[in-house]
């Protein structure tokens, strides 16, 4: 590619959250760990919360106070499939795995396995998820 790293194609943003880097500019999240981030950002964001983007987000926070059966569980895991297909084109989602946190029976652990399809590189997130207040 002329000009530019050859991942250059995969994006870079405004690192979330945002912050403030040394020199007093924004700082800046590329390739892999743009996607990473733009990841987290699906999970974390509530539908409605986007005032011009209302279906944008995950749907799991509906899912706050629900029991931690395997069917919440199960639940999430499809919310959050659904929610990456449409909202993150970069990548293809392989699994997502929803499991229970033995020491805190209020905590989930969103295990998101993806493959990023530009340079098919298999990749994965963790994402904490809280069924009460943490």
């Amino acid at each position: 590619m002329a000009g530019g790293e050859p991942r250059d194609f995969l994006g870079s943003g405004w690192k979330f959250p945002i912050r403030v880097n040394a020199r007093g500019g924004l700082s800046y999240s590329r390739h892999e760990q743009s996607i990473e981030e733009a990841v987290w950002i699906v999970l974390s964001t509530v539908k409605g919360e986007r005032v011009m983007e209302p279906d944008f987000g995950s749907g799991i926070q509906e899912y706050v106070f629900a029991p931690n059966s395997p069917a919440t569980r199960g639940s999430i895991a499809y919310e959050v499939q659904k929610s990456l297909a449409r909202w993150e084109p970069r990548i293809d989602v392989d699994n997502v795995r929803v499991e229970p946190f033995p020491e805190y029976p209020n905590r989930l652990l969103i295990h998101v396995d993806y493959r990023v399809r530009a340079t098919n590189t298999k990749r994965n997130l963790v994402y904490p998820f809280y069924l009460t207040e943490a």
